[in-house]
């Protein structure tokens, strides 16, 4: 349950990519490891913006009005530090000053226009506070705090100045208007780029697989039946108090709130929060509690991927060997997901406490997962985080997959991925050669996932991440030579460095010799008696379950200094994350 928060959307480094070097250079799998996903980069003139979460009052380098609230995240250059709205990022006419390439607009401005204006900064004292005018933050100090331009009046750090392009005077939004006409690139007239309104996209759905099937009971967005779509959510208009969207959910029948539940234990923790064991008051029923703090999912900008995992667990209660979601629920500091409790722990778990599974065990994972990867896959849905962290067991012994908040959602032909994402020791070589990619990906995970169950250590290793993808990209991984030669075949044809010719992504995986063995009809219906049966002995055992966090106190909390945070957050952006799974609400009736 500790994956469940372990490889949530973050884009810290892996600090185990180079694990078991000091014991033969082998990678053993005695450390969990966590994931990592890449921000996307938007380039403009030289530019690499990535979005960004700004800790303190920013000021826009364009329009020079704030980037205010802590949802209202807005660009970063990587190399120069320079801040844009989103809205305005397209109107950036400088040239990155970090940057090498060379750029056709930039020199149209400056040929077209003549505009080589160099600033006459001077070091100046400020008696208030005066923010930086090109990475937009405050100039700290008492005295002699930045630079002030003595034409323009310009305020920069010290440490911006040579990071300042040459338009001293020159208003960047008008001129980038200007710039368009020079180009013919506007040909149907309009307001100006920065002045147009910003439309809120609902995020994609399939009500077909989710709200029919499921029957969920939804806050919001409405369904809209006779297009079949989502009904993007309607802005609240200005209030006092909280709005339905962030009124805790047990203020109404039928809804989930924390008074529901008593905490337990903590399962696992992690930079977003923490899973707890919960009992459902006056009920007996055990849940696992996901608890992600709001503050930090948007200063990762992963409101999106957050929803993507709601709506795949949704769409999980279909299948017997995916994770099930109970229910979820919002505070204005949290969201919480309330998902079925797997008393079995995860693979990882139990392959330290073996060393390794033997082949029909190690057989009978891989058919199971095989099933819910494939179940996944028949509905567009690609999972970048399949490993033995996020493989756990019921109480019967059989595969429950979890965390699916870096699954990719509406994956074709026509539109593949290309986020850099998942688990180092996972990650598939066309990911890292930055090619998009599709349910490939899933099966180079497939093989490294079995190759560590049969053999107890990682395929690929390395003293560093770098040296660790190389590894995935070139070398051979060791076969011992006790291995089955059916097993030996499985891992060559799920290690094809061509994802076109990977087994998975052609030809039928289920009929391969390592199968032999698995009636598939049988194990897809739960008629096959699992080869390991965890020992439980209550529905709240956490036997199966890492010590390190059993110890701490299960409650959820705030930091102290962060409620201006908090009071700043849009809650309309979690509008329709609430759902009640009927199962659960019966018994709250």
């Amino acid at each position: 349950m500790m994956a469940l928060l372990n490889n949530q959307h973050s884009q810290v480094q892996c600090p185990n990519a180079g694990r078991g070097q000091a014991e033969g250079g082998l990678g053993l799998l005695n450390r969990r490891r966590g994931a990592i996903k890449q921000a996307k980069v938007k380039y403009v003139k030289g530019h690499a913006f990535v979005t960004t979460f700004f800790p303190q009052p920013t000021f826009c380098s364009v329009c020079k009005e704030f980037v205010w609230g802590l949802n209202k995240q807005g660009f970063q250059c990587k190399e120069c530090n320079a801040s844009s709205h989103k809205r305005c990022v397209d109107n950036v006419l400088a040239r990155c000053t970090g940057s090498a390439d060379t750029n056709r607009q930039t020199e149209i401005v400056r040929e077209s226009f003549n505009l080589h204006m160099p600033h006459c900064f001077k070091v100046h004292s400020y008696r208030s506070p005066t923010f930086c005018d090109h990475c937009g933050t405050l100039l700290w100090g008492f005295a002699r705090q930045g630079l002030q331009c003595e034409a323009c009046d310009a305020n920069v750090h010290h440490k911006c100045k040579g990071k300042v392009a040459n338009l001293c005077g020159i208003s960047t939004e008008r001129l980038a208007e200007l710039l368009r006409h020079v180009e013919g690139g506007q040909k149907e007239k309009g307001p100006p780029a920065a002045e147009r309104p910003v439309e809120s996209q609902p995020p994609s759905f399939n009500p077909d697989n989710a709200v029919e099937k499921v029957e969920v009971a939804w806050e919001a967005p409405a369904l809209d039946e006779a297009k079949g779509h989502l009904t993007p959510p309607q802005p609240a208009p200005p209030q006092s108090g909280p709005d339905e969207s962030t009124r805790p959910s047990g203020e109404s029948a039928g809804k989930l709130s924390l008074d529901h539940f008593h905490l337990v234990k903590v399962l696992g923790k992690g930079s977003f929060g923490k899973v707890m064991l919960a009992e459902l008051k006056e009920q007996g029923k055990f849940y696992a509690l996901k608890a992600l703090k709001k503050e930090v999912v948007l200063m990762g900008d992963d409101v999106e991927c957050t929803m993507v995992e709601k709506r795949v667990l949704l769409m999980a209660c279909e299948h017997p060997f995916l994770t099930h979601l109970c229910g979820t629920f919002q505070t204005k500091e949290h969201l919480f997901f309330v998902m079925e409790f797997l008393t079995g722990g995860d693979l990882m778990f139990h392959i330290q406490d073996k060393g390794k599974f033997d082949l029909p065990t190690a057989t009978f994972y891989a058919a199971e997962v095989i099933c819910g990867l494939q179940f996944l896959h028949s509905h567009n849905i690609i999972y970048r985080d399949l490993k033995l962290d996020n493989v756990l067991l019921d109480r019967e012994g059989h595969v429950k997959i979890a965390d699916f908040g870096m699954c990719k959602e509406h994956v074709c032909a026509g539109n593949l991925a290309t986020t850099f994402c998942g688990t180092p020791d996972y990650i598939a070589p066309e990911i890292l050669l930055g090619r998009a990619y599709g349910t490939s990906v899933g099966w180079w995970s497939m093989g490294v996932l079995i190759y560590e169950m049969l053999i107890g250590q990682s395929p690929f290793y390395g003293s560093d991440e770098d040296e660790l993808f190389e590894a995935i990209k070139g070398r051979t991984p060791h076969y011992p030579r006790w291995l089955t030669d059916s097993s030996h075949n499985i891992l060559s044809c799920l290690f094809e460095r061509d994802h076109t010719k990977r087994l998975g992504a052609v030809g039928d995986i289920r009929l391969h010799p390592f199968f032999k063995n698995i009636d598939w009809a049988s194990l897809e219906a739960r008629k096959i008696t699992p080869p390991f049966k965890p020992k439980v002995t209550s529905p709240s055992d956490c036997r199966n379950f890492g010590h390190e966090f059993l110890s701490e106190s299960p409650q959820v909390s705030c930091r102290g200094n962060s409620n201006h945070m908090i009071m700043s957050i849009e809650q309309t952006m979690f509008a329709g994350f609430s759902f009640v799974n009927p199962s659960i609400r019966a018994l709250l009736q």
